[in-house]
Protein backbone atom coordinates (compact mmCIF):
# COMPACT_ATOMS: atom_id res chain seq x y z
CA UNK A 1 0.00 0.00 0.00
CA UNK A 2 1.34 3.41 -0.97
CA UNK A 3 1.07 5.96 1.82
CA UNK A 4 -0.95 8.98 0.71
CA UNK A 5 -1.30 12.07 2.87
CA UNK A 6 -2.85 15.41 2.16
CA UNK A 7 -2.38 19.03 3.17
CA UNK A 8 -5.75 20.74 2.89
CA UNK A 9 -5.73 24.47 3.67
CA UNK A 10 -8.54 26.91 3.01
CA UNK A 11 -7.54 29.67 0.55
CA UNK A 12 -7.58 32.43 3.14
CA UNK A 13 -4.18 33.94 2.39
CA UNK A 14 -0.68 33.38 3.74
CA UNK A 15 -0.26 30.19 5.73
CA UNK A 16 -0.59 30.44 9.48
CA UNK A 17 2.52 29.08 11.21
CA UNK A 18 0.44 26.26 12.68
CA UNK A 19 -0.79 25.27 9.21
CA UNK A 20 2.79 25.39 7.99
CA UNK A 21 3.69 22.93 10.75
CA UNK A 22 0.98 20.59 9.40
CA UNK A 23 2.35 20.93 5.86
CA UNK A 24 5.89 20.12 6.97
CA UNK A 25 4.69 17.19 9.11
CA UNK A 26 2.80 15.73 6.15
CA UNK A 27 5.81 16.16 3.85
CA UNK A 28 8.06 14.39 6.37
CA UNK A 29 5.54 11.55 6.83
CA UNK A 30 5.24 11.01 3.09
CA UNK A 31 9.02 11.04 2.64
CA UNK A 32 9.65 8.68 5.55
CA UNK A 33 7.17 6.15 4.13
CA UNK A 34 7.99 6.53 0.45
CA UNK A 35 4.57 8.05 -0.04
CA UNK A 36 2.75 10.87 -1.78
CA UNK A 37 1.68 14.31 -0.55
CA UNK A 38 -1.44 15.76 -2.14
CA UNK A 39 -2.31 19.44 -1.94
CA UNK A 40 -6.05 19.95 -1.62
CA UNK A 41 -7.68 23.37 -1.44
CA UNK A 42 -10.67 23.25 0.90
CA UNK A 43 -12.78 26.01 -0.64
CA UNK A 44 -16.31 24.82 0.09
CA UNK A 45 -17.02 28.06 1.98
CA UNK A 46 -16.89 31.01 -0.48
CA UNK A 47 -17.07 33.50 2.39
CA UNK A 48 -13.62 32.38 3.56
CA UNK A 49 -12.01 32.40 0.13
CA UNK A 50 -9.61 35.28 -0.43
CA UNK A 51 -8.73 36.37 -3.96
CA UNK A 52 -5.26 35.05 -4.71
CA UNK A 53 -5.35 32.93 -1.55
CA UNK A 54 -4.49 29.69 -3.31
CA UNK A 55 -1.56 31.24 -5.17
CA UNK A 56 -0.29 32.67 -1.89
CA UNK A 57 -0.41 29.24 -0.26
CA UNK A 58 1.44 27.63 -3.16
CA UNK A 59 4.08 30.37 -2.96
CA UNK A 60 4.36 29.91 0.82
CA UNK A 61 4.94 26.17 0.40
CA UNK A 62 7.61 26.83 -2.23
CA UNK A 63 9.28 29.37 0.08
CA UNK A 64 9.37 26.75 2.85
CA UNK A 65 10.71 24.11 0.50
CA UNK A 66 7.62 21.92 0.90
CA UNK A 67 6.85 20.27 -2.42
CA UNK A 68 3.63 18.42 -3.19
CA UNK A 69 3.34 15.43 -5.51
CA UNK A 70 -0.25 15.87 -6.64
CA UNK A 71 -2.69 18.75 -6.85
CA UNK A 72 -3.85 21.26 -6.13
CA UNK A 73 -7.23 19.55 -6.08
CA UNK A 74 -9.97 22.12 -5.48
CA UNK A 75 -13.13 21.15 -3.65
CA UNK A 76 -15.04 23.81 -5.58
CA UNK A 77 -14.47 21.69 -8.70
CA UNK A 78 -15.45 18.33 -7.19
CA UNK A 79 -19.21 18.64 -6.78
CA UNK A 80 -19.81 15.38 -8.69
CA UNK A 81 -17.84 13.49 -6.03
CA UNK A 82 -20.01 14.95 -3.26
CA UNK A 83 -23.27 14.33 -5.09
CA UNK A 84 -22.32 10.69 -5.54
CA UNK A 85 -21.41 10.45 -1.85
CA UNK A 86 -24.77 11.93 -0.86
CA UNK A 87 -26.58 9.44 -3.10
CA UNK A 88 -24.81 6.61 -1.30
CA UNK A 89 -25.71 8.01 2.12
CA UNK A 90 -29.35 8.40 1.08
CA UNK A 91 -29.47 4.91 -0.43
CA UNK A 92 -28.09 3.37 2.74
CA UNK A 93 -30.74 5.08 4.82
CA UNK A 94 -28.09 6.84 6.89
CA UNK A 95 -29.10 10.25 5.57
CA UNK A 96 -32.33 11.99 4.67
CA UNK A 97 -33.35 14.94 2.52
CA UNK A 98 -35.23 17.70 4.31
CA UNK A 99 -38.01 19.94 3.05
CA UNK A 100 -35.58 22.73 2.11
CA UNK A 101 -33.57 20.34 -0.07
CA UNK A 102 -30.60 19.95 2.25
CA UNK A 103 -29.35 16.48 3.19
CA UNK A 104 -28.52 15.50 6.75
CA UNK A 105 -27.31 12.47 8.61
CA UNK A 106 -30.35 10.86 10.13
CA UNK A 107 -28.57 9.96 13.34
CA UNK A 108 -27.35 13.36 14.50
CA UNK A 109 -28.63 15.87 11.98
CA UNK A 110 -25.21 16.85 10.64
CA UNK A 111 -25.73 18.69 7.36
CA UNK A 112 -24.01 17.02 4.41
CA UNK A 113 -25.47 19.04 1.57
CA UNK A 114 -26.80 22.57 1.91
CA UNK A 115 -30.14 23.60 0.46
CA UNK A 116 -28.33 25.24 -2.46
CA UNK A 117 -26.77 21.89 -3.33
CA UNK A 118 -23.24 22.68 -2.13
CA UNK A 119 -21.34 20.28 0.11
CA UNK A 120 -20.41 21.18 3.66
CA UNK A 121 -16.85 21.01 4.89
CA UNK A 122 -17.53 17.79 6.80
CA UNK A 123 -18.91 15.89 3.81
CA UNK A 124 -16.37 17.26 1.33
CA UNK A 125 -13.45 16.42 3.62
CA UNK A 126 -14.53 12.82 4.15
CA UNK A 127 -15.62 12.20 0.56
CA UNK A 128 -12.35 13.60 -0.79
CA UNK A 129 -10.17 11.60 1.60
CA UNK A 130 -11.94 8.45 0.45
CA UNK A 131 -12.03 9.30 -3.26
CA UNK A 132 -8.41 10.46 -3.38
CA UNK A 133 -7.16 7.35 -1.60
CA UNK A 134 -5.74 9.16 1.42
CA UNK A 135 -4.31 6.62 3.86
CA UNK A 136 -3.31 8.93 6.73
CA UNK A 137 -4.75 12.27 7.82
CA UNK A 138 -2.24 14.37 9.78
CA UNK A 139 -3.73 17.53 11.22
CA UNK A 140 -3.77 19.80 14.28
CA UNK A 141 -5.46 19.07 17.59
CA UNK A 142 -8.08 21.71 16.80
CA UNK A 143 -9.62 19.17 14.41
CA UNK A 144 -10.18 16.54 17.10
CA UNK A 145 -13.85 17.55 17.53
CA UNK A 146 -14.40 16.72 13.84
CA UNK A 147 -13.33 13.11 14.24
CA UNK A 148 -16.58 11.61 15.62
CA UNK A 149 -18.85 13.22 13.01
CA UNK A 150 -16.45 12.43 10.18
CA UNK A 151 -16.31 8.82 11.34
CA UNK A 152 -20.11 8.67 11.14
CA UNK A 153 -20.11 10.24 7.68
CA UNK A 154 -17.58 7.67 6.45
CA UNK A 155 -19.77 4.90 7.86
CA UNK A 156 -22.80 6.37 6.09
CA UNK A 157 -20.82 6.12 2.86
CA UNK A 158 -20.03 2.47 3.57
CA UNK A 159 -16.36 3.14 4.31
CA UNK A 160 -13.84 3.85 7.05
CA UNK A 161 -11.80 6.98 7.63
CA UNK A 162 -8.08 6.90 6.93
CA UNK A 163 -5.77 6.65 9.94
CA UNK A 164 -6.04 10.01 11.70
CA UNK A 165 -3.05 11.50 13.55
CA UNK A 166 -3.48 14.73 15.49
CA UNK A 167 -0.53 16.89 16.46
CA UNK A 168 -0.13 19.67 19.00
CA UNK A 169 -0.79 23.29 18.12
CA UNK A 170 1.60 26.24 18.26
CA UNK A 171 0.53 28.57 21.06
CA UNK A 172 1.25 32.20 21.84
CA UNK A 173 2.86 33.37 25.08
CA UNK A 174 -0.59 33.52 26.67
CA UNK A 175 -1.15 29.81 26.13
CA UNK A 176 -3.77 30.37 23.45
CA UNK A 177 -3.68 29.25 19.83
CA UNK A 178 -1.28 31.43 17.87
CA UNK A 179 -3.07 34.27 16.09
CA UNK A 180 -2.39 37.70 14.61
CA UNK A 181 -2.46 39.35 18.03
CA UNK A 182 0.68 37.39 19.01
CA UNK A 183 2.77 38.41 15.99
CA UNK A 184 4.84 35.91 13.98
CA UNK A 185 1.51 34.24 13.14
CA UNK A 186 1.83 33.80 9.38
CA UNK A 187 4.63 33.07 6.94
CA UNK A 188 4.00 36.52 5.44
CA UNK A 189 4.65 38.06 8.88
CA UNK A 190 7.89 36.12 9.26
CA UNK A 191 9.07 37.06 5.76
CA UNK A 192 8.30 40.73 6.39
CA UNK A 193 10.26 40.54 9.65
CA UNK A 194 13.25 39.19 7.74
CA UNK A 195 13.29 35.57 8.85
CA UNK A 196 14.99 33.45 6.17
CA UNK A 197 12.94 30.53 4.87
CA UNK A 198 15.67 28.13 6.04
CA UNK A 199 15.25 29.33 9.63
CA UNK A 200 11.46 28.90 9.62
CA UNK A 201 11.74 25.45 8.02
CA UNK A 202 14.41 24.43 10.55
CA UNK A 203 12.16 25.53 13.40
CA UNK A 204 9.22 23.52 12.09
CA UNK A 205 11.49 20.54 11.43
CA UNK A 206 12.61 20.68 15.06
CA UNK A 207 8.99 20.65 16.28
CA UNK A 208 8.32 17.57 14.18
CA UNK A 209 4.97 16.00 15.05
CA UNK A 210 4.43 17.28 18.61
CA UNK A 211 2.10 15.14 20.67
CA UNK A 212 1.08 18.10 22.82
CA UNK A 213 0.65 21.82 22.18
CA UNK A 214 3.89 23.81 22.11
CA UNK A 215 4.55 27.46 22.80
CA UNK A 216 6.13 29.53 20.06
CA UNK A 217 9.77 30.22 20.90
CA UNK A 218 10.72 33.52 19.21
CA UNK A 219 14.22 33.39 20.70
CA UNK A 220 14.86 30.04 19.04
CA UNK A 221 13.51 31.36 15.75
CA UNK A 222 15.88 34.32 15.96
CA UNK A 223 18.84 32.06 16.75
CA UNK A 224 18.01 29.91 13.74
CA UNK A 225 17.73 33.08 11.63
CA UNK A 226 21.26 34.13 12.60
CA UNK A 227 22.53 30.66 11.73
CA UNK A 228 20.68 30.64 8.40
CA UNK A 229 22.06 34.06 7.41
CA UNK A 230 25.56 32.96 8.39
CA UNK A 231 25.19 29.90 6.15
CA UNK A 232 23.81 31.71 3.08
CA UNK A 233 26.08 31.75 0.02
CA UNK A 234 27.73 35.12 -0.55
CA UNK A 235 25.88 35.73 -3.81
CA UNK A 236 22.48 34.95 -2.27
CA UNK A 237 23.01 37.16 0.76
CA UNK A 238 24.31 40.00 -1.40
CA UNK A 239 21.25 39.76 -3.63
CA UNK A 240 18.81 39.74 -0.70
CA UNK A 241 20.53 42.72 0.93
CA UNK A 242 20.89 44.53 -2.41
CA UNK A 243 24.59 44.94 -1.72
CA UNK A 244 27.87 44.22 -3.56
CA UNK A 245 29.76 41.04 -2.68
CA UNK A 246 32.50 42.86 -0.81
CA UNK A 247 29.96 44.02 1.80
CA UNK A 248 28.79 40.48 2.61
CA UNK A 249 31.21 39.88 5.53
CA UNK A 250 29.61 42.80 7.37
CA UNK A 251 26.17 41.22 7.01
CA UNK A 252 26.94 37.84 8.58
CA UNK A 253 26.08 38.82 12.14
CA UNK A 254 22.67 40.21 11.22
CA UNK A 255 19.71 38.75 13.12
CA UNK A 256 17.32 39.09 10.19
CA UNK A 257 17.38 39.84 6.49
CA UNK A 258 15.84 43.22 7.29
CA UNK A 259 18.77 43.94 9.59
CA UNK A 260 21.18 42.65 6.91
CA UNK A 261 19.82 45.31 4.54
CA UNK A 262 20.24 47.94 7.26
CA UNK A 263 23.82 46.80 7.83
CA UNK A 264 24.50 47.09 4.12
CA UNK A 265 23.30 50.69 4.14
CA UNK A 266 25.46 51.51 7.16
CA UNK A 267 28.49 50.28 5.26
CA UNK A 268 27.59 51.73 1.86
CA UNK A 269 25.86 55.03 2.64
CA UNK A 270 26.40 56.00 6.28
CA UNK A 271 25.00 59.16 7.78
CA UNK A 272 27.85 61.69 8.12
CA UNK A 273 28.89 62.54 11.69
CA UNK A 274 31.29 64.98 13.32
CA UNK A 275 32.94 63.74 16.49
CA UNK A 276 34.27 65.68 19.47
CA UNK A 277 37.95 66.42 19.75
CA UNK A 278 38.51 63.65 22.32
CA UNK A 279 37.84 61.13 19.51
CA UNK A 280 40.38 62.67 17.14
CA UNK A 281 43.45 60.80 18.46
CA UNK A 282 41.74 57.50 17.62
CA UNK A 283 40.82 58.71 14.16
CA UNK A 284 44.35 59.96 13.56
CA UNK A 285 45.86 56.66 14.71
CA UNK A 286 43.41 54.78 12.52
CA UNK A 287 44.48 56.84 9.50
CA UNK A 288 48.16 56.14 10.24
CA UNK A 289 47.52 52.39 10.45
CA UNK A 290 45.17 52.18 7.49
CA UNK A 291 47.13 54.30 5.00
CA UNK A 292 49.94 51.85 4.20
CA UNK A 293 47.66 48.82 3.97
CA UNK A 294 46.06 47.48 0.74
CA UNK A 295 42.94 49.09 -0.74
CA UNK A 296 40.88 46.14 0.50
CA UNK A 297 41.67 44.46 3.82
CA UNK A 298 41.50 40.75 4.34
CA UNK A 299 39.58 39.37 7.30
CA UNK A 300 42.85 38.84 9.18
CA UNK A 301 44.21 42.32 8.36
CA UNK A 302 41.00 43.99 9.52
CA UNK A 303 41.04 42.13 12.84
CA UNK A 304 44.70 42.93 13.32
CA UNK A 305 44.00 46.63 12.82
CA UNK A 306 41.20 46.55 15.40
CA UNK A 307 43.47 44.75 17.88
CA UNK A 308 46.21 47.32 17.45
CA UNK A 309 43.81 50.21 18.01
CA UNK A 310 42.44 48.49 21.08
CA UNK A 311 45.96 47.91 22.43
CA UNK A 312 46.69 51.64 22.42
CA UNK A 313 43.39 52.50 24.09
CA UNK A 314 41.65 53.63 20.92
CA UNK A 315 37.99 54.60 21.10
CA UNK A 316 36.47 51.87 18.93
CA UNK A 317 32.96 53.23 19.41
CA UNK A 318 34.08 56.55 17.94
CA UNK A 319 35.65 54.79 14.97
CA UNK A 320 32.44 52.84 14.38
CA UNK A 321 30.49 56.12 14.41
CA UNK A 322 32.90 57.66 11.95
CA UNK A 323 32.69 54.74 9.54
CA UNK A 324 29.00 53.85 9.76
CA UNK A 325 27.23 56.83 11.34
CA UNK A 326 25.74 54.49 13.97
CA UNK A 327 26.70 53.40 17.47
CA UNK A 328 25.67 49.79 16.79
CA UNK A 329 25.78 47.56 13.76
CA UNK A 330 28.07 45.11 12.01
CA UNK A 331 31.29 43.88 13.57
CA UNK A 332 33.87 46.68 13.29
CA UNK A 333 36.48 44.45 11.63
CA UNK A 334 33.91 43.40 9.03
CA UNK A 335 33.18 47.07 8.30
CA UNK A 336 36.89 47.70 7.80
CA UNK A 337 37.09 44.76 5.39
CA UNK A 338 34.04 45.99 3.47
CA UNK A 339 35.12 49.62 3.06
CA UNK A 340 37.94 50.42 0.59
CA UNK A 341 40.90 52.35 2.00
CA UNK A 342 40.18 55.74 0.46
CA UNK A 343 36.55 55.66 1.50
CA UNK A 344 37.38 54.63 5.08
CA UNK A 345 40.00 57.38 5.36
CA UNK A 346 37.59 59.96 3.92
CA UNK A 347 34.92 59.04 6.48
CA UNK A 348 37.42 59.29 9.34
CA UNK A 349 38.59 62.68 8.11
CA UNK A 350 35.01 63.92 7.73
CA UNK A 351 34.15 62.82 11.27
CA UNK A 352 37.16 64.80 12.45
CA UNK A 353 35.86 67.89 10.73
CA UNK A 354 38.64 67.87 8.18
Amino acid sequence: MTVRVRFAPSPTGSLHLGNALTAVANRHFADEHGGVLLLRIDDTDPSRTVEGGEATIVADLAWLGVGFDEGPARQSQRSAVYEEAVDRALASGAAERTDDGSVRLGRDGTTLLRSDGTATYQLASVADDLALGVTHVIRGNDHRPNLPVQTRIASALGAHLPVVIHHGLILGDDGKKLSKRHGHSSLADLRDEGFPAAAVRAYLDELGLPEHDVQLDPARLRRLAVDAIAAMPDEELAAVADAPLEVVPALRGARSLVEAKEYAQLVLTPEPVELRTDAWPTLDRFAELRQPLPEWLSHEEAHALVRELKAVGGDLRALRLALTGAAKGPELAAVLAAAPRDEALARAARARGA
